[in-house]
């Protein structure tokens, strides 16, 4: 059966996954400026902005206060909706938070100017997402736009049935979510599967359906347009100097593609193409400086005959590199599988990517299996991340986490209250409310940012100033 539907619905993602997925999330707000204007008026479902790696990268490489960028990008793009991404229970760090940090990062975005937040977790556990739903339709009241997207974690395995897939959409729509994401971070959607899993889900739940998926295997456009016919509302594109290749499929093709079906998008392409020859000069910029490698944007179909999204792929022949084990990639290749499901089959998605693929490395380099266990892997066999798709066997789990009791319940009912503890933590340096959350997730790496802003706030030369006898030199 094929979906009559109204027009389809685009997430422009250039100011965002685009440049996170070719240029490793360094564009600066500097080169989003001068198109921004543009870029509102293109009629663009949502526009994907922040979140992700871009806070990260924001505090770490770009010496830029990254809810500063959200305010301008907000003030700059006032008729259109901003996106974010957002990791569940760790928000956009690296760890399982407090219920009080949470609930005040999702208020903080929201005030600053974020609409929609699309929430996932890496093992599909609808226990790390309930709270950010919870704190989204909280703030509804002040922000009738904010919305909780929720995100499943597409990955293949044999647990990966379209059952699976449907039994956890319906759990989606019932923890109160405004639509769901089918999110292929690693490419291994192709166009049949798409339309397949789409339908399924479509006809589970009642709330819109929106496609994400990348260009690396080759397969992204033709996955959209399956999609579309089986029924998803909304897709993701990035405009075409910063598609293709680890990104996305270009926006202005998809436009082009289904202009003049039931499927438009109402999109102008005379309005894109001004933007693509912004997004043009750029890339050249981009490609000129070496900040992007033309390797990214060609298609790699490696993903398809590993199953292992690309990023992970080079993770592990980089560290066989390193301890000069690079002939043994293959035996590796063989071991993912298996540790996957010692494991419970978590999807190969980040962090779970990186911990399973580690301890392959660590069983096939030491020659002994489990020989050497990583703190990661012993905690995600622990519960330490959530609840694993599948039961993990629980001699197994015994073995790895040597006595310590497995967690069974929601990792961050194990937490208490932080956010005060980590308010005279940072004390010092709170500019604004928001620097709690920044030092929440990146403590050392905030705390660097926060020093070279006062610096420049002072006119102070940190190299030559004697900070504990308050002494700098004119």
């Amino acid at each position: 059966m094929i979906y009559k539907m109204a027009k389809v619905k685009i997430v422009e993602t250039v100011l965002r996954d685009a440049h996170q997925s070719l240029i490793a999330t360094r564009m600066p707000l500097s080169d989003m400026l001068p198109i921004l204007g543009e870029m509102d008026k293109a009629g663009y479902y949502s526009i994907e902005c922040w979140g992700g790696a871009t806070f990260d990268a924001c505090l770490r490489f770009l010496n830029e206060d990254p809810w500063e960028r959200l305010r301008t990008l907000r003030r700059e793009l006032p008729n259109s909706k901003l996106q974010m991404l957002f990791r569940g229970q760790n928000m956009l760090g690296y760890r399982h938070y407090a219920d009080d940090v949470l609930d005040y990062f999702v208020r903080k975005s929201v005030a600053n100017g974020i609409d929609i937040i699309r929430i996932f977790d890496a093992l599909n556990d609808i226990r790390n997402l309930d709270a950010t739903i919870k704190a989204v339709n909280a703030v509804k009241k002040e922000n009738p736009n904010a919305h909780a997207q929720i995100a499943i974690s597409y990955t293949l395995g044999e647990t990966f049935t379209t059952d699976y897939y449907v039994g956890y959409a319906k759990q989606i729509e019932a923890a109160g979510a405004d639509s769901i994401c089918i999110k292929d971070m690693a490419a291994l959607l192709t166009p049949y599967r798409c339309a397949e899993l789409t339908k399924a889900i479509k006809e589970a739940v009642k709330i819109p359906v929106n496609i994400h998926t990348h260009y690396t295997s080759g397969l992204a456009s033709m996955c959209l347009l399956k999609g579309i016919e089986a029924g998803a509302d909304i897709i993701d594109t990035a405009m075409s100097p910063l598609a293709l290749g680890t990104s996305h499929a270009p926006t202005e093709s998809m436009v082009a593609a289904l202009q003049g079906t039931e499927y438009d998008t109402g999109l102008d392409l005379k309005q894109l193409s001004v933007i693509r020859d912004y997004f043009m000069g750029l890339r050249k910029k981009y490609i000129d400086s070496g900040l992007l490698d033309p390797k990214m944007l060609a298609t790699d179909a490696n993903a398809l005959i590993y199953q292992v999204p690309g990023g992970m792929l080079s993770n592990l022949l980089s560290q066989l590199k390193q301890a000069g084990k690079e002939d043994q990639l293959e035996d590796v290749l063989k071991e993912v599988p298996k540790v996957r499901r010692d494991s419970g089959m978590p999807p190969l998605v980040t962090p779970t990517s990186q911990i399973v693929g580690t301890q392959a490395v660590f069983n096939v380099i030491t020659g002994e299996r489990y020989k050497m266990v990583t703190k990661e892997f012993k905690g995600l066999v622990r519960g330490e991340y959530g609840r694993t798709p599948e039961p993990i066997d629980p001699e197994f789990q015994k073995m790895i986490c040597k006595g310590e009791e497995p967690i069974t319940c929601r990792p961050a009912d194990l937490i208490p209250p932080e956010l005060e503890t980590l308010r005279k933590e940072c004390a010092e340096w709170i500019e604004q409310d928001e620097d709690v959350l920044s030092y929440a997730m990146f403590g050392q790496v905030a705390v660097k940012f926060f020093e070279k802003r006062r610096n420049a706030k002072y006119g102070i030369d940190g190299k030559r100033a004697d900070f504990e006898n308050g002494v700098h030199p004119v």
